[in-house]
């Protein structure tokens, strides 16, 4: 269930905050720290669990590849900063996540899971976030929001493949299509000639 403290809207600017992080050390880290990159925010419920650690280390091996097209990955979760700490310490091989290089945010007032709406308020599951992912542009505002129930973890290629076509359509001003990758093809708006194109293409027509 989403409050109305919601205030994350997508084409919206995105919500600052500030939190104790472990980076390689604890950290106070800022989401205005990173102006003029793009930013994805991805939250997960809780460390030392089962499905977490096989997405959030996915994210952080993916990590070098995001900033190469100047876009940060930032974690968060409800846990402590200091917990976030013990669970990079713990090898990947028993649940842990091993030495990570993109910020783990403690969200322990859970206010940042809030603002981004992705808190679970009630349940079994209350007090703690749905796997949201959130894609925030150089200018900060927020391009995309995406949310899964628990028990299903996230395809990071995908969301890497959605900060590439932002990064594309900001750039050139063109749309991309289905299932785009860099180098297809793209059209501009409203050119009926180039989605006809597009069907034939993909239909074999």
């Amino acid at each position: 269930m989403v409050e109305s403290t919601q205030v994350a809207k997508i084409r919206k600017p995105a919500p600052e905050f500030e939190a104790m992080a472990w980076w390689n050390g604890f950290k106070k880290v800022k989401l205005s720290d990173f102006k003029g990159k793009y930013v994805v925010l991805f939250f997960w419920p809780l460390d030392f669990t089962f499905v977490c650690p096989t997405e959030i280390v996915q994210f952080g091996d993916k990590a070098k590849a995001f900033r190469e097209i100047g876009c940060e990955v930032i974690g968060a979760s409800i846990d402590s900063h200091f917990t976030h700490m013990e669970y990079t310490k713990k090898d990947k091989k028993v649940g842990g996540l091993g030495k990570m290089d993109i910020p783990l945010v403690a969200d322990v007032t859970k206010e940042i899971a809030r603002k981004y709406g992705c808190l679970i308020e009630d349940g079994d599951d209350a007090g703690v976030a749905f796997r949201a992912t959130y894609i925030i542009d150089d200018k900060g505002i927020l391009r995309h929001i995406s949310m899964n129930d628990l028990p299903v973890g996230r395809n990071v290629e995908e969301i890497f493949r959605l900060v590439q076509g932002f990064q594309y359509t900001d750039k050139y001003g063109e749309v991309c299509p289905a299932s785009w990758t860099p180098g297809a093809a793209t059209m501009k708006p409203s050119d009926e000639a180039q989605l006809s194109n597009f069907w034939a293409t993909e239909h074999g027509k």
